[in-house]
């Protein structure tokens, strides 16, 4: 499982993330989608450690925390919806 770290600085960068989430156990890995035309960090991440009990750590101490002057959304990351099926029995017309 991993970790959805929401309202990030655009400034933010992987080591950064990596660096905060380190004090509570082993990152294995950080994810910062970046915008396609842009190139940006779109203000979320994700991050993934080497157990769940340093997840539910990082998320306890993380969550609603200052950091980088934002007010940063710490939690367990949601499976990624299929954006396709959302558009089945759709009314569009072509």
């Amino acid at each position: 499982m991993s970790i959805y770290v929401g309202n990030l600085s655009y400034d933010v960068t992987q080591e950064d993330l990596t660096e905060v989430f380190a004090e509570y156990g082993t990152v294995k890995r950080v994810q910062l989608p970046t915008d396609r035309d842009t190139g940006r960090v779109r203000g979320f991440g994700f991050v993934e450690m080497e157990t769940e009990d340093e997840e539910t750590a990082a998320i306890k101490a993380l969550d609603g925390a200052e950091w980088m002057e934002r007010s940063i959304k710490v939690n367990k990351a949601r499976p990624r919806e299929d954006r396709r099926s959302q558009n089945r029995g759709s009314t569009r017309r072509y």
